[in-house]
């Protein structure tokens, strides 16, 4: 379903899932949350390193509610920035930039990586990853499909 107002943008609902393909995530819920500038996803372990020299994030993301359902990942980190969360307290937190599959399109977003587990969702997607490709409707929750998993091309 697209917006009225301008056919090139998606609507969605304020909760669905995306894909977070070159992690091999296949489903995973998130908030969309135009009040917040960045997009977070809940890490449950989170390490830096370095790789060639370049500083790499080694993280472990939760597809699910069971301990199976933990998947290790490794990104390059794009950068630490200052966040200030909806309770105005400001925190330093890495960054990375990763593929999310969303509606059908698939595009790249900078995330913070932090830990979100006294959150509802695992993932908030923020207005600078929608911006021009989505508008919400906070009336409307999971509009896209559940099943089958989206497709990945990456492992």
């Amino acid at each position: 379903m697209s917006d009225p107002a301008n056919p090139s943008l998606i609507a969605l609902g304020w909760r669905e899932r995306v894909a977070l393909p070159q992690f091999g995530i296949a489903r995973l819920k998130a908030k969309l949350d135009t009040g917040a500038r960045s997009s977070a996803l809940h890490v449950e372990t989170l390490e830096s390193f370095l790789r060639d020299g370049a500083v790499w994030l080694r993280f472990t993301v939760r597809a699910g509610r069971h301990a199976a359902d933990a998947v290790a990942c490794e990104a390059p980190a794009l950068d630490r920035r200052m966040v200030t969360d909806t309770g105005g307290r400001r925190t330093e937190r890495w960054f990375i930039r990763s593929e999310i599959l969303l509606a059908g399109q698939c595009f790249e977003a900078d995330i913070n990586l932090t830990d979100r587990r006294h959150m509802l969702f695992p993932m908030l997607l923020g207005r600078s990853a929608m911006q021009g490709r989505f508008v919400v409707d906070p009336a409307r929750a999971y509009t896209q499909p559940r099943w089958p998993a989206p497709a990945m091309d990456h492992p």
